[in-house]
């Protein structure tokens, strides 16, 4: 069951795709967040006439069957369904789509990489060293990516919920399957078999990017910057 996998706290209140839509309508409001595991087109439909207001409205994440793409449908902000599609990505290897204006002004995804046990005080300065290299600040970033075996790190988790930023992961294989790095490190690959982290993550988090601050090692943090626009605003 995806809930069991992903989301221990859920429940599956309404039951498949093919289950009576007015059970749905009844139950729409007593949940805080909603995960449609369905065709968005078949999700769009059992949500006719059920939004009003969006600081009220449920947060609503349609996720395909495949687990492909988790897409924040409805609430994004106020409910909480831009982070919830993120989570859900994070546990399932999809990719998380994210729509609203806020999000989509935003052209910088940053890749991270760090020592064991680093706190979020050298995680912030790290990325500060980056982004000042061009003239960027944390208002400028969409999303963070890392590897997999950083996802519970507790200075990395710490600071992009601090700075409410989303962090967005990728598996060690998924890595190794598009090694995209201009500066392999030789212990990286000794210690977890890939060439790279930060590069990598943060070109495939943004596959249409360009790398505009290759990988900067600051107090055992790696950070590099790539921008969806090219030149980036800042640079000069």
């Amino acid at each position: 069951m995806l809930e069991a996998r992903v989301l221990p706290e859920a429940t599956d209140a309404v039951g498949s795709a093919s289950s009576n839509r007015e059970r749905f309508v009844e139950a729409f409001p007593s949940a805080n967040q909603w995960v449609m595991l369905m065709a968005s087109g078949i999700a769009t439909r059992y949500l006719a006439g059920l939004a009003h207001d969006k600081s009220s409205d449920p947060g609503v994440v349609v996720l395909d069957e495949a687990c492909r793409f988790a897409i924040s449908l409805l609430s994004g902000h106020e409910g909480g369904a831009n982070a919830l599609a993120y989570r859900i990505a994070a546990k399932t290897g999809a990719v998380p789509v994210i729509t609203t204006a806020t999000e989509a002004l935003k052209p910088l995804t940053l890749g991270i990489g760090c020592r064991k046990g680093i706190c979020a005080e050298a995680i912030h300065d790290a990325v500060t060293n980056a982004l000042q290299l061009i003239g960027g600040s944390l208002s400028d970033v969409r999303e963070v990516a890392t590897v997999d075996l950083k996802e519970r790190e507790q200075g990395l988790v710490e600071w992009v919920e601090r700075h409410a930023i989303p962090l967005r992961i990728f598996s060690t294989e998924q890595l190794a399957q598009r090694p995209l790095t201009a500066t392999p490190s030789r212990w990286v690959l000794s210690s977890i078999g890939l060439a790279g982290v930060c590069e990598p993550c943060a070109l495939l988090a943004s596959p249409r990017g360009t790398l505009v601050v290759p990988k900067l090692a600051t107090g055992g943090v790696t950070v590099a910057v790539v921008s969806d626009g090219f030149p980036y605003p800042f640079l000069k």
